[in-house]
Formats: C-alpha cells, structure tokens, sequence
C-alpha cells in the first residue's frame, strides 16, 4: 500500500486544470484515459485491485498501486481526498463502482467522475451526486451514428442539448459572404469557424465567403444542428 503523501499538491491552489488525478480501475476505459493524462503532462495515480493489471502499467503512469478501492482506510492512505480529480472508471463490478463512489463522495473533495455501463447504473450515479456521469460506449455510438449517416464530418454533442457540427456549407450558401446568407435566422445555427482546402481553421466573421471545398464548424440547439447538416 502506498504512504499518505503520494502526490503533493499546492496548498490553496484552485488551478481550473486538473494537476492531479486518480483514475480507479484500469481496464480498456480507465487505462487509456490515464496514458492520455500522463502524456498530456499530468500526474496520474492509477488503481486497480488486479496487481498483474497494476504490474502492467508500472513505469507508464506517474504511480500505480493495487488497492481495494471499496474501503475508505485504503483511500484515506492513498491521500485520494487531496487530488484535484478522481475517475471512477469500474464497470462490470457495480458493487464496487458504487461503493467506490459513495466512499469518495464523502470526502466531499476531489471532482468526481464516474463510469457508468448502462442507463440504471448512471442513473444511480447521478442520484449520490456525481458531478460527472461517463458512459463512453454510449456516447460514442451515439457520435459514430450521426458520422455514419453521412452529412457529418464529426459531431460533439453538449449537455443542454447543444451540439457543434463539422460538416460542408449547402449549396445555396457557396460563394456568399455569411452575412448575406440569413443563415441563422434560417437554420437557428452560427457558422463558428471555417477551413480551406488545404489550410487551417480560422473564426468566421460576417465577410467570410464559403465555397463549396469548405469545412465548416456549425454550432446551435441539437436538433438545428443535425437539421442544417443534412441539407449538404
């Protein structure tokens, strides 16, 4: 088991980034989230109760440790209630998702994210009070659904049912300068950004021209923005 003082983090510090995170179980979910933090330059704790998974990624994470995340003493030693975040990325064991989660809830700090595999499991989640609710796989088919349709050349969609689109202007929109077009009032969407052929992205301003070898980036309510994209 590891110390009490893992990580230190600055005393009185409130950094809107995340300096430091724990990322609870490392399967396929949790561990290519935590080999993205470490890239990205964070400190990263990773845990897990299988120590072949641990031994798998000692030397790749910041620290690794095997741990049964269901008893608060082991947290408490871990300093969990001292990181900036804490991912919850248990799956198939619910229990232990659950109980992992209440624990840290009642540190009432780090910002907790969660993993949830199914609609019931987030569900519950959300009534102990996660801030942040995960469901990758279901977010993701939602994503790759809209990109298989066609018109999308990607698709984020927000909380509060707002969505930004990649997509290509319509026909009736090449070779006008936007603020011409009416498009907004239209569509209820804004063209935000916009790239060439060949060049980089750049903010949209009311001169902008779009031509038909564009890519643009559409923002606006969820379902305007889907609408929009299928006129291309």
């Amino acid at each position: 088991m590891a110390r009490k003082g893992l990580f230190s983090p600055k005393s009185g510090e409130a950094a809107a980034v995340a300096e430091t995170v724990a990322v609870i179980g490392l399967g396929r979910f949790g561990a290519a989230l935590a080999l993205e933090l470490e890239e990205a330059g964070t400190e990263v704790l990773g845990i897990d109760n299988d120590e072949d998974v641990v031994q798998s990624y000692n030397g790749l994470l910041t620290h690794v440790v095997r741990a049964d995340t269901t008893k608060e003493e082991a947290l408490r030693q871990l300093s969990l209630p001292e990181f900036d975040r804490v991912v919850v990325g248990i799956g198939a064991d619910l229990e232990a998702s659950i109980l992992t989660t209440s624990i840290l809830l009642r540190f009432e700090r780090p910002t907790i994210w969660a993993k949830a595999i199914s609609e019931a499991h987030a569900q519950i989640l959300s009534q102990l009070g996660v801030e942040r609710v995960i469901r990758p796989e279901h977010d993701m088919g939602k994503r790759v659904a809209h990109l298989v349709r066609g018109t999308m050349l990607d698709y984020v969609e927000f909380e509060d049912n707002f969505a930004m689109v990649k997509t290509r202007p319509p026909r009736e929109y090449w070779n006008r300068e936007l603020g011409t077009t009416g498009l907004r009032e239209k569509y209820g969407v804004t063209v935000v950004a916009v790239k060439r052929k060949g060049g980089e992205w750049d903010y949209t301003t009311m001169q902008t021209t779009l031509y038909d070898d564009d890519e643009i980036i559409v923002a606006g309510p969820t379902a305007k923005a889907e609408f929009f994209s299928s006129q291309v």
